[in-house]
């Protein structure tokens, strides 16, 4: 990854306190989409200055495509998206209220398709790119008050997989991880720290995604990568 232009959106949230390092170790020039300031400052703690100073952030809302157009048009190039932007959420599917099931899908699937989109553009004019995008264990195996989310993410997957196809000629590659629980501070807050030991740690899910989204892996496309930990 050494040199080349990275997309990493989500990266300063839960996830992105483990890929973000991990992208910046194998010597990439990362670009971050950020909307909160205090995530902001969350991921400057867990940095060194040196490492913080080679990114790029950039206030974007990513469910707006003209400014999603607009930030992958000012890159110039993106050789590599690394989207983690996401959401959980629960709910008896009686129960759902409609602006619910919106919401889960602007979040997890919509950015997922913008992102894609403007970046595969870029992508296609140049001959090269690496997509990787997060789903679930849930699009796979979902389960009771998981209507929503499960639905959103399994779009991510088809998304996914339609991209690889459509570029199997071509130097570009899309894969999909599906991670189980993540041990984010969001989600021992929601769910406690009985169990956290068996969660996926963002470090040990950032490999999987560096190696996807690397040269290397240039033989792997429209791929749904398990990565449920002990959970």
């Amino acid at each position: 990854m050494k040199g080349k232009q990275v997309l990493l959106t989500g990266g300063t949230g839960g996830l992105g306190l483990g890929v973000t390092p991990a992208v910046l170790g194998r010597g990439a020039m990362v670009t971050i989409p950020y909307c909160s300031e205090n995530n902001l400052q969350r991921l400057k703690e867990k940095l060194s200055a040196a490492d913080f100073s080679r990114i790029r952030f950039v206030k974007v809302d990513l469910m707006v495509e003209s400014a999603v157009e607009k930030l992958i048009n000012d890159l110039g190039r993106v050789d590599i998206l690394i989207h983690l932007v996401g959401g959980f959420s629960m709910g008896r599917t009686h129960e759902l209220s409609f602006q619910d099931w919106q919401e889960s899908f602007n979040l997890n699937l919509y950015t997922t398709f913008l992102v894609c989109k403007h970046s595969l553009r870029k992508m296609r004019q140049r001959g090269y790119g690496r997509i990787v995008t997060v789903a679930s264990r849930g699009a796979v195996e979902p389960g009771a008050q998981l209507a929503a989310y499960s639905a959103a993410k399994a779009g991510v997957v088809a998304l996914t997989k339609v991209i690889a196809a459509e570029t199997v000629d071509m130097d570009i590659t899309a894969n999909v991880v599906l991670p189980s629980i993540i041990d984010t501070p969001s989600n021992q807050e929601a769910m406690g720290r009985d169990n956290a030991d068996k969660w996926v740690k963002p470090e040990s899910l950032a490999e999987v995604i560096c190696f996807y989204a690397s040269a290397a892996a240039k033989d792997v496309s429209g791929s749904a990568i398990p990565v449920y930990g002990n959970a």
